[in-house]
């Protein structure tokens, strides 16, 4: 099966050698390039390269983010994330239904990202 597009890279990342970057310090702030986040995987290659720098990871699922937001991923919280040209995803994300499951919703991976330790500033 051939992975098209933001999936492709989300695997290209986590096979990569050293996809995980330096652990910064707490209170950091990362930019999140949201212009071509418009489904779930467009936001984890987003949110990786964010992190992490070109070709990072941090998650390739909400359960994965939890994972890499306990550490050892780059990035700890608390931190900031300033998320640019969010209205991209608001308008796209959480409406393209999964086989089995529909993907988050903007709204619910700002809540996610919050309850997790994340300051989101929308810019």
């Amino acid at each position: 099966m051939q992975l098209a597009g933001a999936e492709f890279w989300l695997d290209r990342a986590r096979e990569g050698t050293n996809p995980y970057g330096p652990v910064s310090e707490p209170g950091s702030t990362y930019h999140l390039d949201g212009r071509h986040v418009t489904d779930a995987p467009a936001f984890h290659c987003a949110l990786g390269e964010a992190v992490n720098g070109p070709g990072g990871y941090f998650g390739h699922d909400l359960s994965a983010v939890a994972d890499c937001l306990r550490g050892g991923c780059g990035a700890e919280p608390p931190f900031t994330l300033v998320w640019h040209d969010a209205d991209v995803a608001r308008t796209c994300l959480g409406v393209t239904p999964y086989r089995d499951r529909r993907p988050p919703t903007f709204e619910e991976l700002l809540t996610f990202l919050t309850e997790n330790g994340v300051d989101v500033r929308i810019a």
